[in-house]
């Protein structure tokens, strides 16, 4: 090993350090040398796989990691062909490389980073299947047929053709329950690959799932972040898009890529045949009971599905209006009224907002610290290098980004988080002391590292400010603590004895994990077999160890055969829908996919 640090060390260049790690790497690879090739990674070292070598989304950390990895999967992966896309580069002690290599069933890109010991970081992602790309650029289709064709059907004819038969005479190989923003991208991308799938939304249209939320809302997270594949926002979309504009892109989208969608059918229940290995999923559409028997089924129902509605001693005798944040009508209804929100998480705050402005008198039940950090400060600190017109500027497509991002093992990824947030608690320190001169309780996270580790450990417990932690600030929206005991006829009563009057109350407590739709749909014992979904196993607040070293269940193969799990925000539903889509694309032309890695059930719920 000493000989390999050597040579790594003293190759002259960037680019000459990477090339000579890949041949050598290469030529382990090609004579089957697995321990060859897990020398040439650091001792502390990181290796992601999305789907090239492991059939599944997995990570592996350190020598043993890399070898075991390799002892399971390098036979049938047959990798060749390693080599940079573009000049390596270099700072801070760490080389860094972008690569492009081929597996025996397909074309993967990847991203290394090298220090003087070896690798450090290694992402590897398979992009297309051989012999099964997308129909795209120089493979288009044509659109017409030229000549004279006795019996021609037109393109709407033929579409209308498929719409009535899929479903019926044709059954898809792939149902996606729920169409939301995620189902919706799972099905372009199964779409484009040739896959019979339909996506089934219990909505009259597509987009509903956004157009029926509470009128205010607006995404927080920016365009850049928030491209659908294929089809990217245009130029002049706004910055932060308006829930309704989002619904209509949805629908057009839709339409647009031709993706097979059902709307007014809800999914009542699903079974798995394991002698058929098949599904049975019986649809009330519109009124008709359709049973389909795919394959495989995605849930696609969304981190923010399945509401968490509390059950408090009371709710029954309270004389007011009462309803989970996912059915709050809006604020025009509550001028003059006194309202309670129960939470202080992103709906709580917008809520909260929208109420007074419409004259409410509002209060913010805080039953735990929140995390707060200001819009712009998350763009400029958070984003901007990634996904923004600066990062446009210096050559960060969308896709690249979607990959440097995807680059950062979890496990370190606090590492590069922590600076950020410092930052931006220097750049806001007086918002900050305001806030808590306030009473409002916030935390940077269990380690410091704010908001996206936050958000990929647990789901919860932040709030990208728009404006209403200044209503929090002065006092506005006035602030209580604690847990609520119970309910009166015309108050919430928390724990400590306070009383709040009310004459509505919003329930922003949140999501359940998305095993509880399985729960539903297909029977507890499913559910629990495949156990939770999303989080880490960082041990850190709502998110219980052992480490997983990736999201639990979403986006690869679970403890169900023909059960995948698809979510997350417009970011991972654009970029994961890839690497779902491949998985089930390898699967329905019969291709070899051992899986390396399954992950193992530790949490039920």
């Amino acid at each position: 090993m000493t000989q390999t640090v050597d040579r790594i060390a003293e190759a002259s260049t960037p680019q000459a350090r990477v090339e000579d790690w890949l041949a050598r790497f290469e030529a382990a690879l090609t004579a089957r040398d697995v321990e060859a090739a897990a020398a040439l990674f650091a001792v502390d070292s990181y290796w992601r796989d999305l789907v090239s070598f492991t059939w599944n989304l997995k990570t592996v950390e350190g020598r043993d990691g890399v070898a075991g990895l390799l002892g399971g999967c390098l036979e049938t992966t047959d990798p060749s062909g390693f080599r940079t896309s573009e000049p390596a580069t270099e700072a801070n002690g760490v080389t860094e490389a972008w690569i492009e290599f081929e597996t025996a069933a397909g074309r993967a890109k990847g991203h290394l980073r090298l220090k003087d010991e070896g690798a450090w970081t290694l992402l590897t992602s398979l992009r297309e299947l051989k012999g099964f790309e997308e129909s795209q650029r120089e493979r288009r289709p044509k659109g017409v047929e030229h000549g004279v064709v006795r019996g021609r059907r037109s393109w709407a004819e033929k579409r209308a053709e498929e719409q009535e038969t899929l479903g019926y005479d044709q059954q898809p190989y792939v149902v996606v329950i729920g169409g939301g923003q995620g189902g919706i991208a799972l099905g372009a991308r199964l779409r484009q690959l040739g896959v019979p799938s339909l996506v089934v939304e219990r909505n009259d249209r597509p987009g509903d799932s956004w157009r029926k939320r509470y009128k205010n809302l607006c995404l927080h997270d920016p365009v850049w972040y928030d491209h659908l594949p294929y089809l990217p926002f245009p130029e002049n979309w706004p910055v932060f898009a308006p829930k309704d504009k989002i619904a209509d892109w949805l629908e057009m989208y839709t339409r647009l890529m031709e993706v097979p969608y059902w709307t007014r059918s809800a999914v009542t229940s699903a079974a798995w045949d394991d002698g058929a290995k098949q599904w049975h999923v019986t649809v009330d559409r519109d009124g008709e009971q359709v049973v389909l028997t795919p394959r495989h089924v995605v849930f696609a129902t969304g981190m923010s599905g399945k509401p968490n509605v509390p059950s408090f001693p009371g709710m029954d005798e309270f004389e007011g209006d009462q309803h989970h944040s996912s059915q709050h009508p809006g604020p025009d209804a509550y001028a003059g009224k006194k309202a309670v929100v129960v939470g202080s998480n992103n709906s709580a705050h917008d809520i909260c907002a929208a109420l007074w402005e419409h004259g409410a008198d509002v209060t913010m039940v805080q039953r735990s610290s929140t995390h707060i950090v200001k819009s712009d400060s998350l763009m400029d600190l958070g984003l901007g290098d990634l996904y923004s017109e600066r990062a446009l500027a210096a050559g960060v497509t969308t896709e690249k980004a979607d990959l440097i991002f995807a680059s950062i093992p979890y496990r370190i990824m606090p590492e590069f988080q922590i600076p950020v947030y410092q930052a931006i608690h220097e750049r806001d320190a007086d918002f900050y002391a305001r806030l808590e001169a306030a009473g409002f309780k916030h935390d940077w996270g269990d380690d410091g590292s704010g908001l996206f580790m936050k958000y990929l450990r647990r789901g919860s417990g932040y709030y990208i400010d728009v404006g209403a932690s200044e209503l929090v600030a002065n006092g506005s929206i006035k602030l209580a603590h604690g847990q609520v005991d119970h309910l009166t006829a015309g108050s919430v009563v928390l724990s400590d004895g306070t009383e709040l009057e009310a004459d509505v109350v919003v329930y922003a407590t949140g999501y359940g994990s998305m095993n509880g739709w399985v729960a539903d749909l297909v029977g507890q014992e499913t559910a629990d077999r495949v156990g939770k979904c999303w989080g880490l196993g960082s041990e850190t607040t709502k998110d219980p160890g052992p480490w997983e070293g990736e999201q639990r269940n979403m986006w690869k193969p679970t403890q169900q055969e023909g059960l995948w799990f698809h979510g997350g925000n417009l970011h991972q539903s654009r970029h994961y829908s890839l690497y779902l889509a491949l998985q089930l694309k390898a699967r329905f032309e019969g291709l070899e996919t051992p899986v390396y890695g399954l992950q193992d059930v530790h949490h039920l719920s």
